[in-house]
């Protein structure tokens, strides 16, 4: 059995401490793996697998990555869903005495990103909590490390914890040991990664006890947070864990925020996909999204805002009109708005160069890029304050301009230092004298031997006298034979030639002792500077914090204003009344997808008066869908405070928006399509309200035809009298049978997406216009699509004798009776026979009048037998 060494004592004892995370281990420039972790990472890294020294008799598999570049290799172990624990040397290893000592530094998991090569700089990476108190009662906490976001917040129903965590996508949801399964296992189906934390942590009294001596008792009481003690336990676990993986305190993690769920639109998972707010359904891929559309922000920052915005868009109509103004006054001025961003554009992610400055985490180029960004501070404020009015004049008052911090960094560091500390050149010259000491010594060293060859010649009369080095003895001065008498009494005799000899005196001596270890004591310098700058920063973060948010704001809001612009935008009314009014409406991805002006645009009116639920029928292609899309993104981008794509528009405020559009079958949850449409259609009906805004696409089509119809018909009237006064409505449906709904409805109308038919083929024209429709046009868009002649002639005669069928207004399919007197199906009956055209025949032929009753009752049994 083989000794087990001073190194595997150690690296056993630290893994002890981390068994679920692979263990980078420093050792000189290198991160090392062993074991089973070496194994299991080398793979993925794409690094080789090697051996070292042995372990009971067995090879020790390791591999190893450059400590200088190992943020990719973490990437890559983040993203396969491995947690790393990052191993660092805490003394120097040149004055270590026996083993290096070595302690983990931070443990990196999905939620805890802080590394520029990890983190999307569009998107937040969030750290969950989530604290339950019944399967009703939830707390919700969550952390941006990065930047230090920190908000929390209670949610009432699994429903809406549902899309509270779609809508935030944490990367990582910290749950307690003692939770209920039934959250794993919601966490799991909603493929959410998840960790299980420590009970204790979950407790309320641990849990404030963690956010007061972060932030302090009487800042912890002005957050307003304690009257939500759920939310308050679950920031308490989520801060915990993060200070216990970073193995420090976050001083920039310098605020709490709670947030009611009612001060925004509901967007549930459903409704942000089916609208391609921030993936295409096409590929899950960004473009041709509506984030992708509006996004022309110039700063990391303002793109995570504007996001915020999508996913949070405002209920309060003062908040809602103040942003209107806002791009109304930057949309108008061209000159200022351009300039603006154009500053902007030389703005870096001043959120996230805090946070790695408050985490120890920033290199010199991180303060360099501060400094610059903060140069830029004054020109923003000069240009918003030459505003007269309004919330960009506000933001120019509260700007910050930070020219001291600038200053700082601008007086300790070099304008293009180098990536690393080890390399020099970090600190500027004249920031300390004994520093610039060793950097003259350094880039002057030859020159200082010339000169002391030269006045050495001098003041011995020696003309051959020479300084020389060699690796044996250093820096000597070398005096031929002949001249030996002359050597002064201050040289040392170290060397004896040949034709010479070698000397040394103190001065040459003390200037090797300087030549040699300069640019080991520069680095070792420059490092403590660069260190004591990073501290005296961490002093800023506050300040820093506060500038980061306003900047992301008014470039958020710079970017709407460019998008007016670029995409011919108007700026929507605002109205108090449950009223949608749209007149010449498009729908913002689509439009730019085509050629200028080919976009038909429409008009819509809802209420909940006389115009609230919307029969809109038409054929497959015609643009049914694309219409119900845009009303709801018009809504949308109205109350996230952008102007919308339409000539006019007049908008109350909507509570939530809900979409039933498509489905495929979920395989995995053993879910089938019709299945998936009943899941989201009973979630409308359980949950909209009067204020709410419902885009139903064709309900029913995962069933029979009759089934699907009756269930659409009672969906709608439902819709109609939901809560005594009904919810607006769009519904887009191929069931035309449902327009006779506004024969008996009042606040039901038709509409249609108009066509043309020219023979067999069909024009879309794209218009909506008043009035239902009968005809579906399938077989037009068949032979579009390339049917084969002989199924199109086939579906036309079997057409002709479906469409002899009628529904009545009750919306009940009308039966015919078997020979066995049970009710069944018309189109079960009637599908591919002409019974009912032979019957009806032999019948119409009949003389009642001429006929005996023995002829009659032997026509009669053999009517009766034709149809057994």
């Amino acid at each position: 059995m083989s000794k087990l060494t001073p190194m595997l004592k150690q690296y056993f004892e630290i893994k002890e401490k981390y068994p679920e995370a692979i263990l980078f281990f420093r050792m000189g420039d290198f991160y090392e793996m062993f074991f089973e972790d070496a194994v299991k990472v080398a793979p993925l890294l794409e690094i080789t697998l090697t051996s070292r020294s042995k372990y009971h008799n067995q090879d020790i598999p390791m591999c190893g990555v450059p400590y200088h570049s190992v943020e990719p290799y973490i990437a890559k172990l983040i993203k396969a869903g491995l947690k790393v624990a990052v191993c660092d040397q805490i003394e120097d290893p040149r004055t270590a005495k026996g083993i290096v000592a070595r302690k983990v530094t931070r443990v990196v998991t999905p939620g805890m990103v802080i590394s520029p090569e990890i983190e999307d700089p569009k998107s937040p990476l969030y750290l969950a909590a989530l604290t339950a108190k019944d399967k009703e009662q939830f707390g919700l906490a969550v952390l941006e490390v990065s930047t230090g976001d920190f908000i929390l917040t209670e949610i009432n129903g699994e429903q809406a914890l549902i899309s509270e965590l779609s809508r935030l996508a944490p990367a990582e949801t910290l749950i307690s040991e003692n939770a209920p399964g039934d959250l794993a296992d919601l966490l799991k189906e909603m493929s959410l990664y998840h960790t299980v934390f420590e009970e204790a942590a979950f407790e309320y009294s641990r849990a404030r006890s963690v956010l007061i001596n972060h932030f302090g008792e009487y800042a912890l009481a002005g957050f307003g947070v304690e009257d939500m003690p759920l939310g308050l336990t679950a920031a308490g676990a989520a801060l915990l864990y993060a200070e216990e993986n970073q193995e420090q305190n976050l001083e920039h993690v310098d605020r709490l925020r709670c947030y009611r769920l009612q001060e925004y639109m509901v967007l549930d998972e459903i409704a942000r996909r089916n609208l391609e707010l921030f993936t295409n359904l096409r590929d899950n891929s960004r473009p041709g999204s509506l984030v992708s559309l509006i996004d022309l922000t110039v700063t990391a920052m303002g793109s995570r805002k504007l996001r915020e915005w999508i996913s949070y868009p405002l209920r309060n109509r003062t908040q809602i009109a103040e942003r209107h103004e806002s791009v109304e006054m930057l949309a108008l001025d061209g000159l200022r708005r351009s300039d603006l961003r154009e500053i902007l554009n030389g703005v870096y992610d001043l959120e996230r160069l805090t946070g790695r400055i408050s985490l120890n985490r920033a290199n010199p180029r991180d303060l360099i890029t501060l400094k610059e960004s903060l140069r830029r501070l004054p020109q923003i404020k000069s240009l918003l304050l030459e505003l007269n009015e309004g919330q960009l004049r506000d933001f120019g008052w509260k700007l910050d301009e930070l020219t001291d911090i600038a200053d700082l960094i601008e007086k300790a560091l070099n304008d293009n230092p180098p990536l690393t500390l080890k390399d020099g050149g970090v600190i500027r010259p004249g920031y300390n004298p004994e520093l610039d000491e060793l950097i003259s010594i350094m880039s002057d060293g030859k020159g200082w031997i010339a000169r002391m060859e030269a006045e050495e010649r001098d003041r011995t009369n020696i003309s051959s006298l020479k300084v020389g080095f060699n690796k044996v003895f250093g820096y000597y001065i070398e005096v031929t034979r002949s001249n030996l008498d002359q050597v002064p009494d201050n040289y040392i005799r170290r060397q004896t030639l040949t034709n010479a000899e070698r000397f040394i005196t103190p001065e040459l001596k003390e200037w090797e002792s300087k030549v040699l270890s300069a640019e080991e004591k520069r680095v070792i310098l420059e490092q403590k500077f660069f260190e004591e700058l990073r501290q005296d920063l961490m002093a800023y973060v506050s300040r820093l914090r506060e500038t980061a948010d306003l900047i992301a704001e008014i470039d958020a809001l710079a970017s709407l204003a460019e998008a007016a612009i670029k995409y011919d935008y108007v700026r929507p009314e605002l109205l108090d009344e449950d009223r949608i009014e749209i007149v010449d409406g498009r729908h913002p991805v689509i439009e730019r997808s085509l050629p200028q002006g080919a976009f038909v645009p429409n008009d819509i009116i809802l209420d909940n008066e006389s115009n609230q639920i919307l029969i809109i029928t038409g054929p497959n292609m015609a643009g049914k869908s694309t219409i119900l899309r845009q009303v709801a993104l018009i809504v949308l981008l109205n109350q996230i405070g952008s102007f919308v794509p339409a000539n006019q528009a007049m908008l109350g405020i909507v509570d939530r928006i809900f979409t039933r559009i498509g489905a495929s079958d979920d395989l995995t949850r053993g879910r089938s399509t019709f299945m998936i449409e009943m899941n989201e259609t009973a979630q409308i009906l359980n949950q909209a309200t009067s204020k709410s805004l419902v885009i139903l696409d064709e309900i029913g089509r995962g069933t029979s035809t009759f089934d699907g119809l009756s269930i659409a018909w009672a969906v709608v009237e439902f819709m109609h009298e939901l809560e005594g006064h009904g919810v607006r409505t769009l519904f887009a449906t191929h069931y035309h049978e449902l327009v006779e709904l506004a024969k008996t409805r009042s606040r039901v109308k038709n509409y249609n997406v108009s066509v043309k038919q020219w023979r067999d083929e069909i024009i879309f024209l794209r218009k909506l216009i008043p009035g239902g429709t009968s005809h579906s046009y399938g077989l037009a868009v068949a032979r579009l699509a390339g049917l084969p002649s002989e199924i199109l002639d086939r579906a036309a005669e079997i057409l002709e004798n479906l469409e002899r069928e009628e529904i009545d207004l009750s919306g009940l399919p009308r039966p015919v009776r078997s020979n066995s007197g049970r009710n069944q199906d018309i189109d079960q009956l009637s599908l591919f026979t002409k019974l009912e055209e032979g019957l009806a025949d032999e019948i119409q032929r009949l003389d009642p009048d001429t006929m005996t009753p023995l002829e009659a009752l032997q026509k009669l049994a053999e009517l009766k037998k034709m149809i057994q």
